[in-house]
């Protein structure tokens, strides 16, 4: 990879790193350009999650040298932005939305990207002398099942995060869990340590971003919402101790092993 896209990609991170402070303290920067009436706080920091965990995925690839792993990202960049583009463009059709139209060409742009992204990358090198560990493995494909069971209800406008959505921000949400899921699926069809770490390192992020949200937010959740928080908290608990022991405990897969 030349210095110039390394640098690129950084600063591609480094924005989206910017829009997740600003989502999750949800500055006036990032509430007045949010297009969706009746977004909760609790779905301001999801979206300040995604934000991370993207920057995060991107990042670990870079740091560790193993740009081929990128195509992941880029895969799941398309998979969500393209639907969502879409989406978008319709609602602002229906409405005559002008942010929306906005909002529906920069994400349009970003399926191009994570298109671009995906075919580039996979040219790249990437060390696949290390395997995933089983743990690892059997870990993305429980992802995978929950996160398509999770997207298909929400775009069945099913309520299933333990928040309130509006049937808009259901599509939306939806839309993130299915490229999360075929970002995963991904990894399991190149199932080496260096293909996993980028997906661990961003679940390790969204983990810590909402884990505190959660916790504060528990004790005093709606009932018919505590059951699913409870659940989410679990597996954001879960994930992110599977994420820390692997990237920095475990001798064969923590950062700097290789060196």
């Amino acid at each position: 990879m030349s210095k110039t896209m390394r640098y690129a990609l950084i600063f591609i991170c480094a924005v989206q790193i910017f829009f997740a402070a600003a989502f999750y303290f949800q500055w006036s920067l990032a509430v007045k350009i949010w297009p969706f009436d009746g977004t909760t706080p609790l779905t301001y920091i999801f979206i300040a999650s995604i934000f991370a965990s993207a920057a995060a995925s991107t990042l670990w690839p870079i740091l560790s040298k193993n740009p081929g792993a990128l195509a992941g990202v880029g895969l799941d960049y398309l998979v969500i932005l393209a639907p969502m583009s879409a989406y978008i463009f319709w609602l602002g059709m229906q409405g005559a939305d002008a942010g929306q139209t906005i909002y529906g060409v920069i994400c349009a742009l970003g399926a191009l990207f994570g298109l671009w992204l995906f075919v580039w990358s996979r040219r790249l090198p990437m060390d696949t002398s290390v395997p995933m560990p089983p743990l690892v493995r059997g870990s993305f494909l429980f992802f995978v099942v929950a996160l398509l069971y999770t997207s298909t209800r929400l775009f069945l406008q099913i309520q299933t995060i333990p928040w309130k959505l509006t049937p808009e921000l259901s599509i939306i949400v939806g839309c993130i869990f299915l490229g999360a899921a075929v970002y995963f699926i991904y990894a399991l069809l190149r199932p080496s340590w260096a293909n996993a770490a980028g997906q661990l390192s961003g679940f390790l992020v969204y983990d810590l971003v909402l884990i505190i949200p959660f916790l504060r937010t528990l004790p005093n959740v709606a009932p018919e919402y505590r059951s699913g928080l409870i659940v989410y908290t679990i597996v954001v608990v879960y994930s992110g101790l599977l994420a820390i022991y692997y990237l920095f405990i475990n001798k064969q897969t923590r950062a700097g092993a290789a060196a």
